[in-house]
C-alpha cells in the first residue's frame, strides 16, 4: 500500500508541475496581448473546486478531476463550450478580437513551454548527476531474453556485438539496440556471440507488432550474477542458513547462477521447500530453505557496480546545456517513431493511462528517476497537446494556420461541432487507456 501512496504521489506532484507551467505558456502570451484570462485551473473543476481566488480579472483554483488543467480565454470556443459569449459583439479584450498570429502565439505556448521545460529539466539532470550507463560491450555475461527475441532466434547469454555488419558504437545500451530494433524496420540481422561463438540472427518481419502482442516491455535484460549482500531477518534465507557472500548456483538442481533465473524460479515455487545450492569459500553447499508465499527467500543481490564497469560521463553547467538539449531531441524522436506503431491492433491493447504512467514512478522517492520521468512526461505532453485534434492546442493551431492562408475564419458553428467531436474522441481513448489499465489489474 505505501508502495502505491509513493507512487500516486510522485506522478501527483509530477502531472501538476507539467500542467501549471503548460496553461502558464498560454496565459503569459495572453495577458502579453491584452486578452482577458477569466480562470487559471490546475485540474478540472466541474460543479465546484477545492480551492479559488481572484485576482484582478482572473480567478485562480485547484479542481477536484486531476484530468489536466486549463486557462479560460475570453471570447475563445474551448471545453467549457461558453456558446452565450459567442453571441455577442466581439470585445477589444476577447481571444477571437486578436490577429490570428496574436492567437497563434498564444495556442503555441503551452507546447513551447513543455519542450523548454523538459530540455531544461534534462540539462540540469546532466550537471546534477551526468550520465551513468552499462554499455552493451560492458555487459559481459550476455543478457536474458523475451520470448518474442527468443522466437526471433536469440538466446539467453548472448552478446549483441554487431547491427547489419556494424559494430556498436561505444554508447549504445541494451535499451537502444531494443529501440533500433523496434523502430528501424531497415534492419536485416544482428550478430551475437555466446560462449566464444558467433552466429547471426535474422530480423523477423514485423518484428516490432510481434512484440507488441506479446505485452512484454523489453527484448533484452543484462545478466548479472546472484551473490548474496542482504539476508533479511527472519527470513528463510536466514533460517536455511545462507551468508552474505554465498554466490547462488542452483534451486532444486536447476542453474541460477543469475539474479532473474534464481528469482524466477522461487517465484514458481510460492510455499515449497527447495533445495539452494550456493557456493561458499569455493566449495559447493546445498541448504534446505522454505519459498516465501511472496515468491522470496528474502536475500539482497550485490550492488551492479560490484559486476561491472559503469561508463559515467559527468558534465559542466555549460556542457550540461547542449546534452540536455540532444538527450531531448533524442527522446522525443524515439516517441515519435514508436507513436506509429500506436495505429495497430497490437498497439491499441497496449496503450496505458494513469496507472500505466504512475507505475514508470518507483515506489521508494528517487529524485533523479522523477525528474527524469517529468523530463520525459514533459516531452510527451507537447508531443500530444500538438496533435491536431479538435479540443487540443495543435486543433486550434490547425483552424488557425488555415485562417491565416485562407484568409477567413472557420465558422462558430463548426468550431463549436469540432470541438464536440474532439471532446469525445480524448474521452473516447481516456475511458480506453485507463481501461486497458484496469484489465491488466484483473489479469
Amino acid at each position: 500500500m505505501d508502495d502505491i501512496l509513493i507512487k500516486a504521489a510522485q506522478l501527483l506532484l509530477s502531472l501538476s508541475i507539467l500542467v501549471i507551467l503548460h496553461e502558464f505558456g498560454h496565459f503569459l502570451p495572453a495577458k502579453l496581448f491584452g486578452v482577458k484570462v477569466e480562470k487559471f485551473y490546475l485540474f478540472f473543476d466541474p460543479w465546484f473546486s477545492l480551492f479559488k481566488t481572484k485576482k484582478g480579472d482572473t480567478e485562480y483554483g485547484v479542481g477536484w478531476l486531476p484530468l489536466g488543467g486549463y486557462v479560460k480565454l475570453s471570447g475563445m470556443i474551448d471545453e467549457s463550450m461558453d456558446k452565450e459569449q459567442m453571441k455577442e459583439p466581439a470585445k477589444d479584450y476577447e481571444f477571437r478580437a486578436k490577429p490570428a498570429w496574436q492567437r497563434l502565439i498564444v495556442m503555441l505556448g503551452g507546447v513551447t513551454v513543455n519542450v523548454i521545460l523538459g530540455i531544461f529539466i534534462y540539462s540540469m539532470i546532466m550537471m546534477t548527476w551526468g550520465k551513468t550507463y552499462l554499455s552493451a560491450e560492458d555487459a559481459k555475461y550476455g543478457v536474458h531474453v523475451s520470448e518474442t527475441a527468443k522466437q526471433a532466434g536469440f538466446k539467453d547469454g548472448d552478446r549483441v556485438i554487431e547491427i547489419d555488419g556494424e559494430p556498436l558504437p561505444n554508447d549504445y545500451t541494451y535499451a537502444t539496440i531494443t529501440q533500433e530494433l523496434l523502430l528501424n524496420e531497415e534492419i536485416n540481422e544482428v550478430t551475437v556471440e555466446n560462449n566464444g561463438q558467433t552466429r547471426t540472427v535474422r530480423v523477423p518481419h514485423e518484428f516490432a507488432q510481434k512484440m507488441l502482442a506479446s505485452g512484454e516491455k523489453s527484448l533484452f535484460t543484462e545478466r548479472i550474477p546472484f551473490i548474496a549482500d542482504t539476508v533479511l531477518p527472519s527470513s528463510p534465507a536466514e533460517s536455511a542458513g545462507i551468508q552474505k557472500g554465498d554466490k547462488f548456483l542452483a534451486v532444486n538442481g536447476k542453474d541460477t547462477e543469475y539474479f532473474i533465473d534464481f528469482a524466477k524460479t522461487v517465484q514458481d515455487l510460492k510455499g515449497e521447500e527447495v533445495e539452494i545450492t550456493v557456493e561458499r569459500n569455493g566449495e559447493p553447499v546445498t541448504l534446505s530453505a522454505m519459498v516465501g508465499e511472496d515468491g522470496k527467500v528474502g536475500v539482497g543481490n550485490q550492488p551492479i557496480t560490484n559486476f561491472f564497469e559503469l561508463t559515467q560521463k559527468d558534465y559542466s553547467f555549460f556542457e550540461a546545456f547542449p546534452a540536455g538539449y540532444n538527450l531531448a531531441l533524442d527522446k522525443m524522436g524515439g516517441y515519435i517513431d514508436q507513436f506509429s506503431l500506436i495505429f495497430s491492433k497490437e498497439g491499441v491493447s497496449q496503450l496505458g493511462g494513469f496507472g500505466t504512467i504512475g507505475n514508470l514512478f518507483p515506489s521508494a522517492w528517487d529524485w533523479r528517476t522523477f525528474w527524469n520521468l517529468t523530463a520525459f512526461l514533459s516531452l510527451i505532453l507537447a508531443i500530444m497537446n500538438i496533435l491536431p485534434i479538435p479540443a487540443l492546442d495543435g486543433g486550434h493551431v490547425m483552424f488557425l494556420l488555415y485562417e491565416i492562408v485562407s484568409g477567413r475564419k472557420p465558422g462558430e458553428k463548426f468550431m463549436e461541432y469540432a470541438q464536440l467531436a474532439g471532446m469525445l474522441l480524448l474521452l473516447t481513448l481516456l475511458l480506453w487507456a485507463n481501461g486497458n489499465d484496469v484489465l491488466r489489474m484483473l489479469d
